[in-house]
């Protein structure tokens, strides 16, 4: 029969691979748990209407990339593209703006869009998202960046720089997107047909839009910062004095628009300098309107996003050396028939009693579950045989330096055994 290969733009985290997004995974959460963020959970897939308001209908997500399908029920579903609206549905309708606030929350998620699979950008990928409800002040936004970048330096990555703009609010975003519409209107003749809608729906798409022309063309566009309203440009200039305070290093790019529409105010991307096109490893910005958009209260809101398959390239990129997997603390091996009930309850009871301990389950000889432990790099190994039952004690040995030393057939004395060489002291004789 023909074998089912995997769909394009997906890939399997094999065993050999799953330990490294684990120590990612976790240097994450404890980067989030230090700045006092709690994690939420939420469906893979959501009611189409939630991104068409959330995200916004004018965004490349929403006109291109979306997996929609309508269920058995006539109703139409999207797998989620993104995380912010998902989070700020789930605030809104379990009530969690009545609770203390700020709010701060995290997710490690998979998200799904349709678009040209390359390096660090899959059609499923894997997001890690943080959010913050319920703080309008520039010191929010700091706090969220230096999250960033806190986590991106504990995991290793020193080339980076993290670029700030702002979009600025409702009130000056109009005048913002006149001027937009006067200067790409002389180009009207070059712009791509989706660019030509955005002109008269949405102008701050025009910016990220990926046609080659059209990309050439925004480069002279007009700028943000300089059709900010007194309090957008009051809220910028306070966040780079936060920064400075923390003394993040941080550039202003005033091209920095992110390709969501429920932006406003702050934006922010952190790029690495080595992973070719795809460089950017972390972005985000302010959405002080998105909850009241969606049917919620007036609460203001803030976060980022980051891609945990683009985090892993740059890593191999940097040079990274991310931890090895650890090996079983123990192996244990059966010489003989005789043996191999009792390496089987000394194995459960050790499990049972939360050490990490192997043995053989296919009938190897006793050479081959040797090769077999070396393969698995386990820290400690014992073997049982004949004499070791008679005794019983046997022969408890450092795999990586070979000392030995005796030790009673009993899970509790392995256990003490074991935990004594843990804490660094040396393997001496268990009573």
């Amino acid at each position: 029969m023909t074998r089912i290969s995997i769909p394009k733009g997906t890939k399997d985290v094999l065993p050999a691979a799953s330990h490294d997004w684990q120590y990612l995974e976790s240097v994450l959460r404890g980067c989030a748990a230090d700045f006092g963020f709690s994690e939420i959970r939420f469906p893979a897939f959501e009611h189409t209407e939630l991104f068409l308001r959330g995200v916004g209908d004018t965004t490349d997500i929403v006109q291109k990339e979306m997996y929609t399908f309508e269920d058995k029920g006539g109703r139409s579903i999207t797998l989620r593209p993104e995380g912010t609206a998902s989070v700020v549905r789930s605030v809104i309708e379990n009530g969690l703006y009545a609770g203390a606030l700020p709010l701060k929350v995290y997710y490690i998620a998979p998200v799904f869009r349709y678009e040209k699979p390359q390096a660090g950008r899959l059609r499923e990928h894997h997001q890690f998202g943080v959010e913050m409800f319920g703080a309008a002040g520039a010191a929010a936004d700091a706090e969220v960046i230096a999250l960033a970048d806190t986590f991106l330096r504990r995991l290793g990555l020193e080339s980076l720089t993290v670029s700030i703009n702002s979009i600025g609010c409702p009130v000056c975003r109009s005048r913002y997107h006149a001027a937009l519409r006067e200067y790409f209107g002389a180009y009207r003749d070059e712009l791509c047909p989706l660019c030509l809608d955005r002109m008269e729906r949405n102008p701050l798409r025009l910016l990220d839009c990926k046609e080659p022309r059209c990309g050439e063309i925004a480069k002279n566009a007009p700028v943000t910062l300089d059709y900010l309203c007194e309090d957008c440009a009051e809220h910028f200039q306070s966040l780079k004095r936060e920064l400075d305070l923390l003394g993040i290093t941080y550039s202003v790019d005033p091209r920095i628009v992110r390709g969501l529409d429920y932006y406003t105010k702050t934006v922010f991307e952190f790029v690495a300098h080595n992973i070719g096109a795809q460089a950017t490893v972390c972005g985000g910005g302010r959405y002080d309107r998105l909850v009241e958009s969606l049917g919620g209260p007036s609460l203001p809101g803030l976060g980022f996003g980051c891609g945990l398959e683009r985090l892993l390239l740059a890593l191999q990129e940097s040079g990274v050396s991310l931890p090895e997997a650890p090996g079983p603390d123990i192996f244990i091996a059966a010489a003989g028939e005789a043996a191999a009930d009792r390496v089987s309850r000394l194995v459960h009871e050790l499990r049972r009693a939360g050490v990490s301990a192997e043995r053989d389950v296919t009938g190897r000889s006793l050479k081959a579950q040797m090769k077999y432990a070396d393969k698995l790099r386990a820290r400690f190994s014992l073997t049982v045989g004949g004499d070791e039952l008679q005794s019983e004690s046997g022969a408890l040995k450092n795999m990586r330096t070979g000392e030995t030393v005796p030790v009673p057939l009993s899970a509790a004395s392995i256990g003490e055994a074991l935990t004594a060489a843990s804490a660094g002291q040396p393997l001496s004789p268990a009573e």
